[in-house]
């Protein structure tokens, strides 16, 4: 019996270990999002998009606010830790920037990426959530629930944007 408990302290261990290496991952991805965001802005020229992503870089922000109150909350310093994964993504949405002309194609593409890297999010965010349940960290939950949705608005956002106008636009545009 003391093994079998010994093998869950390590295994609860392991995890705690885990959900602190990926909230680091994500406090550098909402930074690097932030920064991004800006860019992407400039570039887009679709109103609505342009009116979205203004609104989410402020979202986003508060993103990072909660990642800082997790931090607190679990009793570590808050500390980023680079994202390959994410890091691509980003590096995508510039070499597409640099690839096409500005106009609806553009946007259309933008929106591709920027939805690569929400589902991204929305997996990390419900991750770290099911995580927070198991290592008892009921405060946590509720932050991580919180970004979880605001990220998935977000998505279901970018899609309406995309399915209203952009798409069909694009698609009458010669490339």
């Amino acid at each position: 019996m003391i093994g079998a408990v010994a093998k869950r302290h390590n295994e609860a261990t392991e995890l705690r270990g885990l959900f602190e290496k990926q909230l680091k991952q994500l406090y550098w991805a909402e930074g690097a999002m932030v920064n991004m965001l800006g860019g992407i802005i400039q570039n887009a020229t679709s109103k609505d998009l342009v009116s979205l992503l203004e609104r989410h870089r402020i979202v986003t922000n508060g993103h990072i606010g909660r990642i800082r109150d997790i931090f607190t909350a679990i009793g570590i310093d808050a500390e980023e830790q680079r994202y390959e994964a994410v890091q691509c993504l980003l590096k995508e949405a510039v070499e597409f920037i640099e690839a096409t002309k500005p106009g609806v194609v553009r946007d259309a593409g933008l929106i591709g990426v920027l939805q690569k890297i929400k589902h991204y999010e929305i997996a990390c965010y419900g991750t770290m959530r099911a995580y927070a349940i198991a290592l008892r960290e009921e405060d946590v939950v509720m932050l991580l629930e919180e970004t979880l949705n605001e990220e998935k608005g977000a998505d279901l956002l970018l899609t309406s944007i995309a399915e209203s106008h952009i798409n069909i636009e694009a698609a009458d545009k010669e490339i």
